[in-house]
């Protein structure tokens, strides 16, 4: 297969992000409202599409203060195109094709390390603290239990 990374926001479809998200365990708790308006806020998007059909097929989110450093998230590959590098194609055009190119780059995960190593990512080390998120609150469209 053929695929074609584009970072044009206007080109993400934000029917197979959502779709996507509400399977992975770092997105669960997202509303449909709460991702699309990650993307159209986010410093930059990635997206990969089956040049065949045109069908979004991987994605990729950056939060950036413009200058010097970012943080990488979201990134997902549908399940029928795993295994065709594009994890990896991701990764690159976002973080070393990309106006980022020197920034520091951070995320969090829980699986794909040696991925996300391949590109330079390791453990903090010691300068490097992080504040856990607490428990989600209720959706701003819920009411708060009492």
């Amino acid at each position: 297969m053929s695929y074609l990374v584009d970072d044009a926001r206007d080109r993400i479809d934000s029917d197979f992000v959502w779709a996507e998200l509400r399977e992975v365990y770092w997105a669960k708790w997202r509303s449909r409202g709460d991702v699309e308006t990650q993307i159209r806020e986010a410093w930059r998007v990635i997206g990969v599409y089956d040049e065949r059909t045109g069908e979004q097929v991987g994605f990729a989110r950056a939060l950036s203060d413009g200058l010097g450093f970012a943080y990488l998230a979201d990134v997902i590959v549908s399940e029928a195109h795993r295994g065709n590098g594009l994890g990896k194609r991701i990764v690159q055009a976002m973080i070393d094709d990309g106006p980022g190119a020197h920034f520091r780059w951070t995320l969090f995960t829980s699986n794909a390390h040696g991925l996300y190593e391949q590109f330079g990512f390791t453990d903090p080390g010691p300068t490097a603290l992080v504040r856990p998120a607490a428990a989600q609150p209720p959706h701003p469209t819920q009411a708060p239990s009492s």
